[in-house]
């Protein structure tokens, strides 16, 4: 297969994940006989210093051509005044909405070695296994904002069809796995959840038969999400309401580190990112922990390329990697933090072993 790959590394720690991801990938590319070309783009604060946009047109357009993309963070304390009329925020958005990407997958599964980071209990965390769906292009984010002396506001707006789309989206989902679907809302005070609600019942009931659909209101979902994380599978909600819960969600692995994302729509490309920030108190001292770029790397040969034997292979690499305390510093227990390099080369040497043990079995 060859695939074109749009890298955007972006700010902090970004450009030093994406470097990660992009050897596991071509590590892939090796074993498995692939073509991968990679292409760098600007976005975020690196994309405002170069030229004075958060998302140049060039970028768009090379991630519209593209098989997929992935993507590193964007943001820091540089451009972090919230009076600027350019923010590194305004290109992730301007991405997610000008690639009409408007279902954000994130997978959370607490790897056995880890718990230990987790502030969370260990006996609540073992058989975790949940994914949120999280609509992206609607919502707060993108409705009208205004602003007097005395007063601001921002218009929370969903239309039916967007409401299907990503509800529908997470049905699939579901069906795939164990048929279990909850949908978050607040539907006792808000008419955009009044609504959403009303047509998750209709979705489901009308094409997911076989699945079983719960509603949670937002508020008692943040509780649940602690207290019985067992109970859920798959997770659907709107766009705010899904950006608090997928930070809380990573307490339950014990780091963003370890958590990677698909953003997707109804075409290609995806866009596949670490769930964590650019995190600028620790870029370019080589402590960032990859694994999140990595597996996001997995989720793009899964989503965007359709191979699932490849992507198994990552998720596998990772998993012995720290079944063999390949720990950084955010997931370290008692034993020594390992690096950037060394967290990814531990990587790298178990996918190299797996993968041409498939390719040899084959």
């Amino acid at each position: 297969m060859h695939a074109d790959i749009v890298v955007l590394p972006g700010d902090g720690i970004g450009p030093e994940v994406t470097a990660a991801a992009v050897e596991a990938l071509q590590a892939v590319e090796s074993a498995y006989g692939h073509r991968f070309s990679f292409n760098e783009h600007l976005i975020g604060g690196a994309a405002i210093d170069a030229t004075g946009e958060a998302l140049p047109q060039s970028t768009l357009d090379a991630c519209r051509t593209a098989d997929a993309v992935l993507l590193g963070a964007v943001g820091g304390p540089k451009w972090s005044d919230p009076k600027a009329s350019v923010r590194p925020e305004q290109g992730l958005l301007a991405l997610r909405k000008g690639l009409g990407l408007y279902a954000n997958l994130r997978p959370v599964k607490p790897h056995p070695a880890a718990l230990g980071a987790s502030p969370i209990k260990p006996h609540l965390l073992n058989g975790v296994d949940l994914v949120v769906v999280r609509e992206l292009t609607g919502g707060i984010y993108f409705g009208r904002k205004q602003r007097a002396s005395d007063s601001a506001s921002d218009l929370c707006e969903y239309s039916v069809s967007e409401v299907e789309r990503v509800v529908r989206r997470a049905g699939q989902l579901a069906r795939q796995r164990r048929g279990h679907l909850t949908s978050v809302d607040k539907a006792n005070v808000l008419e955009t959840s009044r609504l959403w609600r009303e047509v998750a019942t209709r979705v489901v009931a009308d094409e997911f038969p076989d699945i079983t659909l719960e509603h949670q209101l937002v508020d008692s979902m943040a509780m649940h999400l602690l207290s019985r994380p067992r109970e859920y599978d798959v997770i659907v909600t709107e766009n705010m309401f899904g950006d608090i819960l997928t930070d809380e969600a990573s307490m339950l692995a014990g780091s963003m580190g370890l958590l990677p994302s698909a953003s997707l729509g109804d075409g290609k490309p995806g866009v596949y990112e670490p769930i964590h920030g650019s995190a600028p108190d620790i870029a370019g001292r080589g402590i960032a922990n990859p694994v999140a770029a990595i597996l996001s790397a997995a989720m793009l040969l899964r989503h965007s390329l359709g191979l699932d034997d490849e992507a198994d292979c990552v998720e596998q690499a990772v998993s012995q990697a720290l079944d063999s305390g390949a720990f950084t510093a955010d997931i370290q227990g008692s034993g020594a933090a390992i690096g950037t390099r060394a967290a990814t080369a531990a990587v790298l040497e178990n996918l190299q072993v797996r993968c041409y043990a498939v390719c040899m079995r084959d």
